[in-house]
């Protein structure tokens, strides 16, 4: 089983390769609404490990 640091260290790095990709792709003008997409998958990654390390108590 892979331990929680590493599962956020790896969403994290995902999350920042989509939002690269996706601004990549918008700024040279090459498929506006994949770089769109991809911009939303990042943020829903992020959201989804903001969740993740949010305290309980």
């Amino acid at each position: 089983m892979i331990p929680a640091s590493v599962a956020y260290s790896l969403a994290m790095l995902a999350c920042l390769a989509l939002a690269w990709g996706g601004i990549w792709l918008i700024a040279k003008r090459r498929d506006r609404r994949r770089g769109i997409l991809m911009l939303i998958a990042a943020a829903v990654l992020l959201g989804n490990v903001l969740i993740w390390v949010m305290p309980i108590g």
